[in-house]
C-alpha cells in the first residue's frame, strides 16, 4: 500500500496542484454494468439495503476499485439517503426509482421537517466512508456526494421522477415564499450531511444539482444558485480545505453561473465542448469530466481519440477526467477498463503524433 504521507492525484488535483497527468473516476463507476454489481444485487434486491448496509455499500464501492483502479472511490449511496433525516421517508423501486409518499405540497408538511442529525439517522454513512478510508489508504481518493437543495425538493415535491417537472415549477411560480422555505431547510440539511461525509471520512464531496438544468437562467438564479451558495458556504466554513465539485446535467446554458455556485470544480457534461466550457468558467475554475457515456460503447479507437481531445482541450492542469454523466448500465466492462487504462496512459499517448 501507497504510503500514508502520499496525497493521492485526485485529492492534489482537486486541490489545484500540478500532478503527472489528470486524474480518472467515473460517475455511477459502482453498478449495473457491472456483472459482479448485478449479482449482488440479486442477492439484495432492496436498493436501501444495499446502500445502508455498510458491509454491502463497502464491497460495491470496491467493486470498480478492485477491477480499474480509479483514482477516486466514491461512497455507494443515493442523494436521497438524508431526506428521511429531517422527516421525508422514501423508497426506490428497482424498475421506477424512488417514490416519496406523500409528496411534499402543504406549508404543514414543511414546517414540520426537522433538522438534521446524521449520526442519529444515518450512523451507517460513518462506517462506511471510514472503511474505505482504511480499504484504499492513499492509493485513492474517497469521495462522498449530496444532492443539491433543488433536485432533492424536486424529488421531495414531486414525489417522484419527472419529465417536466410542472408540480415544483408550479409551485416556484404560484407559491414561492413556501418553495424557499423548504429549499432553505434542505439545504441546511444537506451542509450538516456534507460535513457528516468529510468528518467520517470523504476527501472530496461532489453535490449534484441534477435537475437544476431544466430551469431558465433567470429560474436558476432564484431557485437552484442561492441554496447551492448556502451549502457551500456551510461546508466551507466549516472544512474551507475540502475540495467541492458541482455536476448538474444538462448544464450548457447555466455553466457560468455554476461556477458562481463557491465550487472547486464545476463538472462539465458533454452537451459543451471542454475547450468552451474552459474559456467559458475563466482560468481559475478546474473543472471534470466531460465524455459522453456512450463513447464506452464505441471501438477501443474511439475511446482512445476521445480522451486524448478532451485531455487536450482542458489544457492539463485543473482537470479531472470523467464521463459526463454516469456510466451506462449495459456499457461492456472491457471498454470500462480500457478507458482507465488508456486515461493513465494519457501523457505517453499525447506525446505520440496523431
Amino acid at each position: 500500500m501507497t504510503g500514508f504521507n502520499q496525497v493521492p492525484c485526485l485529492l492534489r488535483a482537486a486541490r489545484g496542484e500540478a500532478v503527472d497527468r489528470p486524474p480518472v473516476w467515473m460517475m455511477r463507476q459502482a453498478g449495473r454494468y457491472m456483472k459482479e454489481y448485478r449479482e449482488l444485487r440479486d442477492r439484495h434486491p432492496s436498493f436501501r439495503e444495499r446502500s445502508e448496509n455498510p458491509e454491502i455499500a463497502v464491497e460495491i464501492s470496491l467493486q470498480p476499485w478492485r477491477a480499474f483502479r480509479p483514482d477516486g472511490v466514491i461512497l455507494f449511496s443515493d442523494i436521497l439517503t438524508p431526506l428521511p433525516g429531517i422527516g421525508i421517508p422514501f423508497d426506490i423501486i428497482e424498475s421506477k426509482g424512488p417514490i416519496i409518499e406523500p409528496a411534499i405540497r402543504t406549508q404543514a408538511q414543511i414546517d414540520q421537517l426537522h433538522e438534521i442529525e446524521p449520526e442519529e439517522s444515518m450512523p451507517f454513512i460513518r462506517t462506511i466512508l471510514q472503511t474505505l478510508r482504511q480499504e484504499v489508504g492513499n492509493e485513492a481518493t474517497v469521495l462522498g456526494f449530496v444532492g443539491a437543495p433543488w433536485t432533492l425538493a424536486a424529488y421531495a415535491v414531486e414525489g417522484k421522477s419527472s419529465k417536466d417537472y410542472s408540480i415544483i415549477k408550479g409551485m416556484a411560480f404560484s407559491e414561492p415564499v413556501m418553495l424557499h422555505q423548504l429549499l432553505s431547510k434542505l439545504a441546511d440539511a444537506i451542509a450538516a450531511y456534507a460535513c457528516y461525509q468529510i468528518e467520517s471520512g470523504a476527501q472530496i464531496v461532489q453535490m449534484f444539482d441534477s435537475w437544476a438544468g431544466q430551469l431558465s437562467p433567470q429560474d436558476y438564479d432564484a431557485f437552484a444558485l442561492p441554496y447551492q451558495q448556502q451549502v457551500v458556504r456551510q461546508v466551507k466554513a466549516k472544512h474551507p480545505d475540502t475540495p467541492m465539485i458541482l455536476y448538474i446535467s444538462g448544464s450548457a446554458g447555466v455553466l457560468e453561473r455554476m461556477g458562481q455556485s463557491g465550487v472547486d470544480i464545476v463538472s462539465v457534461d458533454w452537451t459543451v465542448d471542454m475547450a468552451e466550457a474552459r474559456q467559458r468558467l475563466g482560468s481559475s475554475m478546474m473543472v471534470q469530466g466531460n465524455i459522453d457515456p456512450c463513447v464506452l460503447f464505441g471501438s477501443k479507437a474511439v475511446i482512445r481519440d476521445r480522451i486524448l481531445d478532451t485531455v487536450r482541450k482542458a489544457g492539463g492542469r485543473g482537470h479531472i477526467l470523467n464521463l459526463g454523466h454516469g456510466i451506462l448500465p449495459k456499457t461492456p466492462e472491457e471498454n470500462a477498463a480500457y478507458f482507465f487504462e488508456t486515461a493513465k496512459q494519457v501523457n505517453q499517448l499525447l506525446a505520440v503524433p496523431a
